[in-house]
């Protein structure tokens, strides 16, 4: 199981290995440097290989401060496949991922600057 260590802006510690770019992480490995097509708007494609995971919970981070927003539209469709969502500040959702991924099939999706 993939465990978060620390998180800070900028930069997230997962298993003792620092990464510095945005991280998409499943429950037995983490996907390095996510990319957005905009950078700090969440779309639906941005989601794909998530999807097809099919966790039963997505945690986004959406930065330190919350920079990343998510659309109404993307919220939709990660619903319409019955997956809970939860969005919330980057360090909320590390918090949130330690503490649950033992239990569920969750997936985290860290934007890790602002």
């Amino acid at each position: 199981m993939v465990r978060i260590d620390s998180y800070r802006f900028g930069e997230i510690v997962i298993d003792g290995k620092r990464y510095h770019n945005d991280v998409v992480i499943f429950p037995n490995k983490v996907k390095a440097n996510w990319w957005r097509r905009e950078g700090h708007v969440l779309q639906r494609e941005d989601l794909r290989g998530i999807m097809e995971f099919k966790p039963t919970l997505l945690i986004i981070g959406t930065g330190a401060v919350g920079a990343m927003k998510v659309p109404g539209e993307t919220e939709n469709f990660v619903k319409s496949y019955g997956i809970d969502l939860r969005i919330m500040k980057t360090n909320d959702a590390c918090d949130l991922f330690n503490k649950i991924s033992s239990k569920e099939r969750v997936v985290a999706a860290l934007h890790l600057t602002c």
